[in-house]
């Protein structure tokens, strides 16, 4: 895979370190799923003011981009992705606890957040302790557990318009739905976000994190990588329960397989490439399908060339 021009690299070596900025990057590397080709290149953002004059730069030029967090519910195709990844990670995690209020940067981990609210005994992220992806990407897909979704804690949410325009966006103008929001919709790019917690006791807050900590130890598949959950749940139906149903339990192609702790997760047992995902994926849809006439749909977003 061919590197962008050296007019991109020289623009963006201007606003970013070089050392920030990776050519013909292994999107293997940047995924929860250990999986993915090249990204023509990536670009690990730092700052809010870094997003602001790439994103409007990369519109103007009509240069393919695609903006990311913990690389939590990406599949990245083995041809990789002709483009720029733009990476919001630790340069962008800040959290800020101001009273019942937590401010954190897009790039923050929502174990990290959750973290946060209980060292300052505040209630009401317990559910997100165990998910593995940024507090932008769980905006963006209204990232939800056990009983309790972001959307039930955020009060507002800063966003970039592709024009570099700044804007907040309150809770009730979020949209927010069963695994979406408005920025699913609008191509926003997250750059924080304030929740509102509720005081608590310490202990009853540790606890339950336990609780739902040795819960997902005993029921997901935690020992190979994954995008989490890979379907979202159809109405009136439980995914899982439906593949299992199915007779899809522990099925493989390559190195990538249905779960057999858990049939909603599709994990990677080892050296799985994209196309093994993907094929899993299709087959499982084919079957329930076929079986129950229900239509699964992923909850993973695709990415790149397959």
């Amino acid at each position: 895979m061919q590197t962008s021009n050296s007019g991109l690299y020289e623009y963006i070596s201007s606003l970013v370190p070089t050392d920030d900025i990776l050519t013909n990057e292994p999107m293997s590397a940047h995924t929860t799923f250990r999986v993915g080709g090249e990204a023509s290149m990536l670009v690990r953002i730092s700052s809010p003011d870094q997003l602001l004059k790439l994103i409007p730069y990369l519109n103007d030029i009509g240069e393919p981009y695609y903006v990311i967090g913990n690389g939590s519910n990406i599949l990245v195709g083995d041809k990789g992705y002709n483009g720029v990844i733009l990476e919001i990670g630790s340069g962008m995690s800040d959290i800020r606890v101001e009273g019942n209020r937590i401010i954190a940067g897009a790039g923050a981990l929502l174990s990290s957040i959750a973290r946060a609210a209980l060292e300052n005994d505040l209630s009401g992220l317990e559910f997100a302790s165990g998910i593995p992806g940024s507090i932008g990407g769980g905006v963006v897909m209204n990232a939800g557990a056990y009983g309790g979704e972001i959307r039930d804690v955020v009060t507002e949410v800063e966003v970039m318009s592709v024009d570099g325009q700044l804007m907040t966006i309150s809770n009730r103008d979020m949209q927010f739905g069963y695994r979406t929001s408005i920025i699913k919709m609008r191509p926003f790019t997250v750059l924080s976000v304030t929740m509102e917690l509720t005081p608590g006791d310490h202990t009853a807050i540790e606890d339950k994190m336990k609780e739902l900590s040795a819960r997902r130890k005993e029921k997901q598949p935690l020992e190979y990588p994954s995008a989490g959950s890979t379907f979202k749940r159809p109405e009136g139906y439980f995914a899982g329960k439906l593949i299992m149903d199915a007779g899809m339990r522990g099925y493989t192609i390559g190195g990538a397989a249905v779960s057999e702790k858990h049939c909603g997760f599709i994990v990677n047992k080892g050296n799985a490439t994209a196309a093994d995902v993907y094929e899993v994926i299709q087959e499982v849809e084919e079957r329930v399908k076929e079986r129950f006439d229900v239509t699964l749909e992923p909850e993973i977003v695709f990415l790149g060339t397959f």
